[in-house]
């Protein structure tokens, strides 16, 4: 297929899209570029792409492709939450307004990245499916949740939206992310000894590597389209619903000369559930994962070692979403809505600035 990726030069989209090339699709990636210069390694694929404000799409932007997957956006819960009217104007508005533009250009997919926490605060105790409640704590969440919403009524017999509700990601990309539970616990454990947790370790979590993540984007775009039309699908394993404690555990089994400590005054997390994954095993026999947490753990550890990873990058710009957007306010390169005032300039972040 010609697939056009947005955020491909993002934390998932680094990874996801020399896979897609493998794959044998023609791909052009969309990205903003907020995050230029916030390198792990070398190594982000060269691919036509266009450089453009998801806000100032237009139909001739998505003419000619048969898919589109659309990962980018405001990343996290702290990025969403610094201005949640921002973050609903990128996150949904802009989304909705894209997948109306991939329509009438004659895209035929629309494979919408969206996440497990959607469900929010949950119980425990129930394993949640494609058809639980959303309960959303964060504008993030309620973004994803309402492109979702709004999607829906988007689809026709020419025009299938699919939503992959992805759980909490982890593993090594070229765009490195320090704000993500297990890449954090293994940066600090490596850097410092110490393997933080800031809250009391009981939340649950389900959790999935982003080559996984991948590879489910790809078993949707080579399935049938009845299998996958206006569907909904958790992506995941079973077996990696974690309570964070456990991955602490898993971390610290793994770097030496580690030990679990807690923040001050850390406690219970309202982002509390587990997920049901048994529906695109069922639907897309084509996703395999092949990562378990553990193997994740290994080999972030082995990244970081082999990077020299320092106590200066665990919190620095480079690797934390908020910072380089804060940092971006500050020194005046964006606007309040988050849009660049002038064309940046290419440049390598300092890993500890700000």
């Amino acid at each position: 297929m010609r697939v056009l990726i947005t955020g491909h030069q993002g934390y998932i989209g680094a990874v996801m899209t020399p896979m897609l090339l493998a794959d044998g699709h023609e791909v052009t990636g969309l990205d903003s570029d907020l995050y230029e210069g916030c390198d792990f390694s070398a190594d982000l694929a060269e691919v036509p792409s266009l450089r453009k404000d998801l806000r100032d799409l237009t139909v001739k932007d998505l003419a000619g492709f048969d898919a589109v997957i659309h990962l980018a956006g405001l990343s996290n819960d702290p990025v969403g939450d610094l201005d949640p009217d921002c973050t609903y104007e990128i996150n949904h508005r802009a989304s909705i307004r894209m997948a109306e533009l991939a329509r009438e250009a004659g895209v035929q997919r629309f494979l919408f990245s969206s996440s497990c926490s959607i469900y929010g605060a949950a119980s425990p105790q129930d394993i949640l499916t494609e058809e639980a409640t959303m309960r959303p704590v964060t504008a993030y969440g309620i973004s994803k949740m309402r492109v979702e919403e709004d999607l829906v009524r988007l689809a026709t017999p020419s025009f299938s939206p699919v939503y992959l509700r992805n759980a909490t990601a982890y593993g090594v990309s070229p765009r490195l992310r320090m704000d993500l539970v297990v890449n954090n616990l293994v940066g600090h454990a490596f850097a410092t000894g110490r393997i933080l947790l800031k809250s009391d370790g009981t939340p649950w979590r389900p959790l999935v590597h982003i080559e996984d993540i991948s590879r489910a984007f790809l078993a949707v775009l080579r399935a049938p389209r009845e299998v996958i039309h206006n569907q909904a699908f958790n992506v995941g394993r079973d077996e990696d619903n974690l309570q964070i404690r456990d991955i602490a555990e898993d971390v610290r089994r793994t770097v030496p000369r580690s030990e679990v400590s807690y923040a001050p005054q850390a406690g219970p997390d309202t982002r509390c559930y587990r997920v049901n994954f048994a529906k695109v095993y069922r639907a897309l026999p084509d996703f395999k994962p092949q990562w378990t947490v553990a193997r994740g753990i290994e080999q972030l550890y082995q990244a970081y070692k082999a990077a020299g990873l320092q106590v200066d990058d665990l919190e620095g710009v480079r690797y934390v979403r908020i910072k380089r957007i804060r940092q971006l306010l500050a020194e005046g390169s964006l606007d309040t809505t988050l849009r660049w005032k002038a064309e940046p300039k290419v440049a390598v972040v300092s890993a500890n600035a700000g």
